[in-house]
């Protein structure tokens, strides 16, 4: 059993998901209660991860990340360093691959608070910041956690763009998927399979908990 390999999937997943869901609830907000120029373009382009094959979100990762790119120019400049083949790069690379995930549960939450509440609370005096944080967030509890948990699972999954993005370096960027992967090819069956078995009980739980809380929210 690669344990490394585990412990750098969750941390990726969990650091992901913490991430996500501090960047996708404002999008998501602006998305449902906001009008503006070019908003079905931000939206498709949110989107975009889940039409893209992972390769190809990895090529152009790595056009923007690398050491030619402005992303990966802004970064040796600030740092020094490279963002290819670190855990900040596939950090950076699982946030874009898994924001659909993130943002469209949130956007489906704040899509069904009654108007109504939020009228009250601006008629109370409530700002919309205040109105997002004590009206908006305690009534889509169940959308973001929702959101928290597919974003949770999305990353502990992911495999192409995190090998094209991060390659395999123990203890740095070599996560499960990619573990089972080389194990398979060295034809080392129990190896794979041992990494392989301890994914079904943790998405199985939280497939779970994700239907719990669907029942809950229709409820």
């Amino acid at each position: 059993m690669d344990y490394l390999a585990l412990y750098v999937t969750l941390k990726l997943a969990l650091v992901t998901t913490v991430f996500l869901m501090v960047i996708a609830a404002p999008v998501a907000y602006a998305l449902v209660y906001y009008r503006f120029t070019g908003k079905s373009f931000l939206e498709a382009l949110i989107y975009l991860p889940m039409a893209l094959p992972p390769t190809v979100i990895g090529f152009y990762l790595i056009i923007v990340m690398g050491p030619k790119g402005f992303v990966g120019k802004a970064w040796g400049m600030l740092t020094g360093g490279s963002l290819l083949f670190t855990f900040v790069g596939i950090t950076i690379a699982s946030i874009i691959y898994s924001i659909p995930f993130a943002v469209q549960p949130m956007k489906a939450a704040f899509s069904k608070i009654d108007r109504r509440l939020l009228e009250a609370a601006y008629v109370l005096g409530l700002s919309k910041k205040a109105a997002f944080f004590r009206v908006i967030i305690p009534n889509s509890i169940s959308g973001i956690a929702a959101a928290a948990i597919l974003v949770f699972l999305h990353s502990i999954g992911a495999f192409g763009v995190l090998l094209m993005v991060g390659g395999s370096i123990p203890g740095e960027t070599k996560v499960a998927s990619i573990a089972i992967y080389e194990a398979v090819e060295m034809m080392n069956y129990q190896a794979a399979g041992m990494i392989a078995l301890s994914f079904i009980p943790i998405s199985y739980a939280f497939l779970l908990l994700i239907n719990k809380l669907n029942e809950r929210s229709s409820a």
